[in-house]
């Protein structure tokens, strides 16, 4: 059962930079961890300092591993304590690889 991760972060302008930079180690790590189906994170062109996040993992159990990585790393420290939003949802109707056989 796939479960997928929708929101966004708003990073502080005088954050903005150091974050930018951060940013694409951190999608290449998450990328390449196992269950990851796909992770996608976009600034927003008219209001800047608001990332939208959207994230696919294989099931919570991969979801939870990504959150105990992430909080250890680099990009937790850098983000701590930084206004996120985010809404979860379990996809039952795809298959375990987090397709959907209907389409």
């Amino acid at each position: 059962m796939a479960v997928t991760l929708t929101g966004y972060l708003t990073v502080p302008l005088d954050r903005l930079e150091e974050v930018r930079t951060a940013l694409p180690e951190h999608i290449a790590l998450t990328r390449a961890e196992p269950g990851c189906l796909s992770f996608d994170v976009m600034e927003s062109v008219s209001d800047p300092g608001r990332f939208a996040v959207s994230e696919r993992f294989l099931g919570r159990p991969a979801l939870q591993a990504h959150r105990l990585r992430t909080e250890g790393s680099e990009w937790g420290r850098l983000t701590q304590g930084m206004t996120r939003a985010y809404q979860i949802a379990e996809d039952v109707d795809g298959d375990e690889d987090g397709r959907d056989d209907a389409n």
